[in-house]
C-alpha cells in the first residue's frame, strides 16, 4: 500500500506524461501486490457457501467505485476548469471555448 501511496503522490505532483506513465507504472505493481490478499480476505470471512457471492458483491462495489470516481472525477475538473497540463484553472468564467 505504501507503494501506491508512493505512485499516487508521484502522479500527482508529475506535470507531464512521463511522471504520469511511471507512476501508473508504480500504482499498478502496488495494486498486483494488494489485490490478492484483499480477495483472500474476503474468502477467509465469508462462510463456504456464501463465498462466491460474497466475492462478487466486494467485486461489484469496488468496480462500482472505478466507474461513479472517473464520473465525479471529471465533473470535478469540468466544474473548477481543470485542465490536465497543469492541474490549475486555466479560465474565471468558462470552461468551453467560445462561450
Amino acid at each position: 500500500m505504501l507503494l501506491q501511496a508512493a505512485a499516487l503522490a508521484a502522479i500527482a505532483a508529475s506535470p507531464g506524461f512521463v511522471g504520469w506513465a511511471a507512476g501508473a507504472i508504480l500504482l499498478g505493481l502496488g495494486t498486483a501486490m494488494v489485490y490478492p490478499v484483499l480477495l483472500a480476505v474476503v474468502g477467509d470471512v465469508a462462510h463456504p457457501t456464501g463465498r462466491a457471492r460474497a466475492i462478487g458483491v466486494y467485486r461489484l462495489w469496488r468496480d462500482l467505485g472505478y466507474a461513479f470516481g472517473a464520473l465525479v472525477g471529471g465533473f470535478i475538473a469540468d466544474a473548477f476548469c481543470l485542465t490536465p497540463q497543469s492541474g490549475r484553472p486555466q479560465c474565471s468564467r468558462s470552461c468551453r471555448p467560445g462561450s
